[in-house]
């Protein structure tokens, strides 16, 4: 466990030993690690810390407008990359594929944020199960191994790259972050992309977007779940109002974990696995069946892709 006093005081030196007297591009998504490494920044640095939240278009629905809500202290850039994203994204199925495009737009998009102000550093909250994945070839991170090679910062200032995901809530909690923040369920960075098991389109993404809203309606106050989420696998066969239908397959995701590093299926009861099923395949057009994942960690990840 981390001595969360003495990480708190290491890290803010080591950010501000890094910064020098320079700005700092920060990625700030509203999420645990990404919180924490905002609020150890501008410990540091100050107003030379420049948090930037990109809404990519493939955010869970709300999101964008809670983030603006909960940093509206941080002087926060917001930035609408929806058409970037998607235009990145076309034509490509592959899940390696989805992730290095959505890694290197973000970078770019930093890089371009960055030169309005003149910063050279760029901060990110990236964790040890995301290096261990990365390099370990389960899956590129956009942040790690979804990076280009080739990018136009002097450093990458990652504070919370020794951290488990426990760890990094207890350093929250060490910050007096809000609640809400501390217990942020997990979100991936390139985001609905990866919950869409076909080319992203943002008609896919739209309803993904809703069927995850349920999910996590029915589930998060009532389950408390490491994490809970919808995805889209693909077209099935089935029936409304008589008529047959070639429609989506929603496939529903509920785990408990303690680090990310392995996971397992949360049992639901029946009713609730129903009450999931009835709501999404009436309230989103075009959505032919809903199945449950019942796979722990390993053999499956938690995410799909």
């Amino acid at each position: 466990m981390v001595n969360v006093e003495r990480f708190i005081g290491a890290a803010i030196a080591s950010i501000r030993d890094k910064a020098g007297n320079d700005c700092v591009v920060m990625a700030l998504s509203g999420g645990v690690d990404s919180s924490v490494c905002a609020e150890l920044a501008h410990r540091a640095i100050g107003d030379r810390l420049k948090p930037i939240y990109v809404d990519t278009g493939l955010m869970r629905k709300g999101e964008s407008e809670r983030i603006c809500e909960l940093f509206c202290d941080y002087n926060l850039t917001m930035v609408d990359a929806a058409d970037e994203f998607f235009e990145v994204l076309r034509g490509i199925t592959d899940p390696e594929e989805k992730r290095k495009a959505i890694g290197e737009k973000f970078i770019r998009i930093f890089e371009r944020e960055a030169k309005k102000t003149g910063a050279k550093h760029l901060l990110q909250g990236t964790i040890y199960p995301d290096r261990i994945e990365s390099e370990g070839g389960i899956k590129s991170h956009h942040n790690v191994g979804g990076m280009p090679l080739h990018i136009a910062f002097e450093t990458i200032i990652e504070p919370l790259e020794d951290l488990y995901k426990d760890e990094v809530r207890e350093v929250a909690a060490g910050l007096d972050l809000p609640l809400e923040i501390q217990h942020r369920m997990p979100f991936p960075g390139p985001g609905l992309a990866v919950r869409c098991l076909e080319e992203v389109t943002p008609d896919k993404i739209a309803i993904v977007r809703e069927a995850n809203a349920i999910a996590e309606e029915e589930l998060v106050e009532a389950f408390s779940p490491w994490q809970c989420f919808a995805a889209l696998l693909g077209l099935g066969t089935g029936v409304k109002g008589d008529v047959r239908l070639h429609g989506w397959i929603i496939a529903v995701r509920a785990v408990h974990s303690r680090d990310a590093m392995t996971a397992d299926p949360i049992e639901l009861p029946w009713e609730t696995l129903r009450a999931i099923a009835s709501r999404i395949t009436a309230e989103i057009p075009g959505v032919a069946r809903v199945v449950y994942d019942i796979t722990p960690k390993p053999p499956a990840t938690i995410e799909y892709e």
